[in-house]
């Protein structure tokens, strides 16, 4: 117990691990909250203008299933650093897109620049974070993201309300080169672990993209986070419809609070052997919030709803996360984070076109929340099945 204490967590290290994470998600929540309104004063319908939002995901899930392959073979230092710059160079490409077809091929580029970036940091992560406290600080590390989802959409909003288009543009450039310059500051060459290219030759058909042993994982975090995606993307509607908006103002806040607790208290269990503990109650937490607010929409709800939805996709994104890389052999962590995220990209990227067919004039928002609930409740046995045979290999091994 005591040597698991003595390993740090909060080194130099972590800290620019985590800026790096941070500064990145800062420019896709700051740009994302911004470009739809950016695109509709250039003409754009509300759909062109959903896409223009979109394809950004659509980018990265297409560098993810290149990258997972590329950090192996050609390292995990200039994989990320040239991606990097790519999201970095991205930022300022916008000033040329003066119409809505640029615009969306530049959204593509900036996406393909932060898709395989962050695979690139959150592969390199997974080497600093102390191997006993391994999920705790995973679930710390994760912490950037939930930042980047309260700060980021506030920040491009009023940078756009009061400086205009081109100043949020300017500021996610700055954010990009900081988190630029956090991964440089790493010795990543210290942290990569030495490649057997007989290993890469053996590497071939699905194994070059995926790494078969996080399919699983993937598949139940995705589906949870294809239940998420209805409060991120439908919340605003359905709080008019329901007139609860000033409730639902303040949901992303109460989301953010609880994941700032849940993470580090999920990542000891996960520490102690309880993967499935924390996988379970986050599944069962979002589908009540769900049908909380799909059947009782009160201000009671939505606030309940908020916290379970911390619990749910909220903690199992870093959960599910620190599970396929932790019991992953070195050599393939790059394309298991790979896996995982494009799964998660995937529904994240495609879920609201699938959740708003089940849109009515009768029945409203409602049941898309009921739908959502019922898809969060299906990755259950996914889930059980998944980490049935999941041995905690960390604690058994030292």
């Amino acid at each position: 117990m005591t040597d698991k204490l003595n390993e740090k967590i909060f080194t130099k290290e972590f800290f620019l691990i985590f800026g790096a994470l941070l500064f990145s998600a800062l420019v896709m929540y700051a740009l994302m909250s911004t470009v739809t309104e950016y695109s509709t004063k250039m003409g754009s319908t509300a759909s062109i203008a959903g896409l223009v939002s979109g394809i950004y995901v659509f980018g990265g899930l297409c560098s993810r299933i290149y990258s997972g392959n590329a950090l192996e073979q050609i390292g995990w230092k200039k994989i990320t650093v040239i991606f990097m710059f790519i999201h970095f160079f991205a930022c300022f490409l916008y000033f040329i897109a003066n119409n809505v077809t640029l615009l969306i091929i530049v959204r593509f580029i900036h996406g393909i620049g932060f898709g395989a970036a962050a695979n690139g940091i959150t592969t390199i992560a997974t080497a600093i974070m102390p191997k006993k406290r391994f999920s705790e600080a995973f679930g710390y590390f994760m912490i950037g993201t939930t930042i980047a989802v309260g700060l980021g959409p506030f920040i491009g909003e009023m940078v756009y309300d009061n400086l205009g288009p081109q100043f949020c543009f300017i500021t996610a450039g700055i954010f990009a080169f900081m988190a630029l310059i956090c991964i440089l500051l790493i010795n990543i060459d210290k942290y990569d672990h030495k490649r057997n290219k007989h290993e890469d030759e053996n590497c071939k058909g699905i194994k070059k993209v995926l790494e078969p042993s996080a399919i699983g994982v993937s598949i139940f975090t995705a589906l949870t986070a294809l239940g998420f995606v209805s409060l991120l993307s439908f919340h605003k509607l359905y709080a008019i419809q329901i007139n609860l908006q000033s409730t639902f103002a303040w949901f992303f806040i109460i989301y953010a609070i609880c994941l700032l607790i849940s993470r580090p208290v999920a990542g000891r269990l996960q520490d102690n052997g309880k993967d499935k503990i924390v996988c379970v109650v986050g599944i069962i937490a979002q589908t009540i919030g769900l049908l909380l607010i799909g059947l009782v929409p009160t201000s009671i709800t939505v606030i309940i709803c908020a916290i379970c939805a911390s619990l749910g996709f909220g903690t199992l994104s870093s959960a599910g996360t620190a599970i396929i890389t932790r019991n992953t052999p070195e050599n393939r962590r790059s394309y298991a984070v790979s896996t995982f995220m494009m799964f998660c990209d995937g529904t994240i990227g495609f879920g609201p076109a699938l959740l708003g067919c089940f849109v009515s004039e009768a029945t409203g928002y409602a049941q898309l929340y009921i739908i959502a609930a019922i898809i969060t409740l299906l990755a259950l046995p996914i889930c059980l099945y998944a980490l049935k045979n999941n041995n905690f290999k960390i604690s058994s091994q030292t």
